[in-house]
């Protein structure tokens, strides 16, 4: 039995299980924005996406799937820059109670953890926004191009575009509007040098597959990917990686909502070619 990686079921996260090559089986998540909604009096945000329900969250997954380690890629609180002094110990007790109930945890940095690594417990392994590799996957957030190493891992992990899938609304989804996984596969080369990107640590890439991880706090905002491109700020991970690929999108419970349209339809205008006609 080698290695998988594989979507819990109605749970915004993958269970990457080692298989015969030893070590532990790891939960791997994105975007917990720890602190997003937060005040004054509850600086851990509403009870809905508080930090202390979404460590129970995890510690329950971990004990029924018989994981030993969390991964988590990026964004580990909410405020861009700096840690609020209210908002510490919530940082500090999030990590502290998943690491007393025997769960290790490692986190690559996003773009929202500036600031984060001086109040964590020494516990918690940190890596670098470049990402780290485990059991030939790549791990990283997605706001940046990954590290050499991470890029030429066969399979990637991101999270950063909160991916999602607007519907008509329901009594139950009143916006419509719900988290999704997205799946990308590549054909040989397609993250090779391009106009668009960097050349030296893209080429002869052998990345097969990306997956991107919904957002694990239910608070944080997502994307219509079917009705939207993503805003500035999270349109790097699109253009750079999704647009190069064949690119699904998954519902928490594994229903096949479809491809994106992630690239320009030939038949859509050309701006600058209609300016260059009328002599702009």
């Amino acid at each position: 039995m080698t290695a998988s990686l594989r979507p819990v079921p109605d749970a915004p996260a993958l269970l990457l299980d080692p298989g015969d090559r030893g070590g532990w089986a790891s939960l791997v998540i994105a975007d917990l924005h720890l602190g997003l909604g937060g005040t004054a009096e509850t600086p851990g945000g509403p009870p809905e996406g508080s930090a202390e329900r979404m460590a129970g969250e995890l510690v329950d997954l971990a004990q029924k799937l018989g994981a030993r380690r969390l991964l988590i890629a990026g964004d580990v609180k909410h405020p861009i820059v700096g840690t609020p002094p209210p908002l510490r110990p919530v940082v500090f007790g999030f990590f502290a109670s998943l690491l007393s109930r025997g769960v290790r945890v490692e986190v690559v940095l996003g773009n929202h953890d500036v600031g984060l690594v001086p109040h964590l417990p020494r516990e918690v392994l940190v890596h670098p926004a470049g990402g780290t590799v485990r059991d030939s996957v790549g791990i990283f957030h997605g706001h940046c191009w990954p590290g050499p190493k991470v890029l030429r891992a066969p399979t990637l992990v991101s999270g950063h575009l909160h991916p999602g899938f607007r519907f008509a609304p329901t009594p139950d989804q009143p916006n419509g509007k719900r988290r999704c996984w997205v799946r990308v596969r590549f054909a040989p080369g397609a993250l090779g040098p391009s106009r668009h990107g960097p050349t030296r640590r893209s080429r002869d890439a052998p990345t097969r597959e990306l997956i991107v991880l919904p957002a694990f706090n239910p608070l944080a905002g997502t994307e219509s990917l079917n009705r939207e491109r993503p805003r500035r700020g999270r349109s790097f991970l699109f253009q750079r990686f999704l647009a190069r690929g064949d690119a699904r999108a998954y519902l928490l419970d594994g229903t096949d909502v479809g491809r994106l349209v992630t690239s320009r339809s030939p038949t859509a205008p050309n701006r600058a070619a209609s300016r260059a006609r009328r002599g702009r």
